[in-house]
């Protein structure tokens, strides 16, 4: 495999700048059954059946992006990525521009309050472990982290967002992720309703969202790209509904990745590495509802994994058709490639 094997085209006019509003009127390319139609996200409740279970990722997004000031007195900018103690205190953290940054270093808030200090860098030294200097209890780190932090919405974002709620989803529950699992972003609460009034079940899961939604895939080779671990769990009652479900619809990649974990570890929690690439042996997943992904990501190995080849004529179409991409842009709702069915049968 070659990285040119998950690289496309993508211009910026593609790259949806704000949220559809309301949510739920976002475009949704379908590819079931081999055949692919134009529809909205209000639509899906066309293609679910009684007796699905519907799987959504319920992190919260952390305002994470953190901007602070060394002892040199030179401007840094800190996205926290997960905590590493129980008690928030330490966190895996991306500082930019870090090259210089030392072991000891203490950095500061703009009153000149300490609010972090350096411990080092990670193994693979892209990112470094901080300790918190504020806080003496969780519940005051994460109100000194909010205080100071501001939501941490993509760099490829250029416009304010004023509703900041616009980068959660509506069923979003404790702060810990570094970025919105973005396929929930299009579900409104009646929708939801409107799903489950048809016999389908919603299950939750939750999956950390990481470092590796900003890290491209840069081997020549993809399968040789180091994914980075994510904490994740599927509660048993997820787990339970899931299994005896007529066919499971995940919502995003980060809650197709906290299923197949759990189905490959035998797990319901922890942390995984879990990377699905093409030749990937499904347990779980039937359908998955995504958006439209950067080129060379795992997430787009991902897809390849689900669809086949067929994702770049769908991204094709798409561009063809003016759908507007990533975090804020359309959806797609894919069935998964039959393991009796051959890319050339569609």
């Amino acid at each position: 495999m070659q990285l040119a094997d998950i690289d496309y085209n993508l211009p910026d006019h593609f790259i949806a700048q704000v949220p559809m509003e309301p949510r739920d009127a976002a475009r949704m390319l379908v590819y079931v059954n081999g055949v692919v139609e134009h529809k909205k996200v209000s639509d899906i409740t066309d293609f679910l059946q009684a007796g699905d279970v519907l799987v959504v990722n319920e992190t919260r997004v952390l305002p994470s992006r953190l901007s602070l000031t060394r002892s040199t007195g030179g401007r840094v900018e800190v996205l926290l990525l997960e905590p590493l103690q129980d008690d928030d205190s330490e966190w895996e953290a991306l500082i930019r521009p870090g090259r210089k940054m030392r072991v000891g270093e203490f950095l500061a808030t703009s009153s000149g309050e300490k609010f972090a200090e350096v411990l080092g860098r990670s193994a693979a030294g892209d990112t470094f472990r901080i300790r918190l200097c504020v806080g003496a209890t969780p519940s005051e780190r994460r109100a000194a982290i909010g205080a100071v932090g501001a939501l941490p919405l993509p760099p490829y974002i250029t416009t304010t967002l004023e509703d900041l709620e616009r980068y959660q989803t509506v069923y979003a529950h404790e702060a810990k992720s570094s970025a919105a699992p973005t396929a929930g972003l299009h579900f409104t609460s009646e929708l939801l309703e409107k799903i489950e009034s048809m016999g389908v079940t919603i299950a939750k899961v939750e999956l950390v969202v990481g470092l590796d939604t900003f890290k491209p895939v840069d081997e020549e080779n993809p399968l040789n790209h180091v994914i980075h671990s994510e904490w994740y769990n599927v509660p048993q009652e997820t787990m339970q509904v899931v299994k005896n479900a007529k066919r499971v619809v995940a919502v995003g990649t980060t809650s197709v990745r906290a299923l197949e974990s759990a189905a490959v570890t035998g797990e319901l929690s922890g942390r995984t590495r879990l990377f699905i690439t093409p030749g990937y042996s499904w347990n779980l997943v039937d359908l998955m509802m995504t958006n439209f992904h950067m080129p060379r990501t795992t997430l787009l190995l991902m897809v390849q994994a689900f669809i086949g080849e067929k994702w770049r004529d769908l991204y094709a179409e798409a561009q063809h058709e003016n759908y507007r991409f990533l975090s804020f842009g359309d959806a797609m709702l894919l069935a998964r490639l039959d393991n009796s069915t051959t890319e050339s049968d569609l």
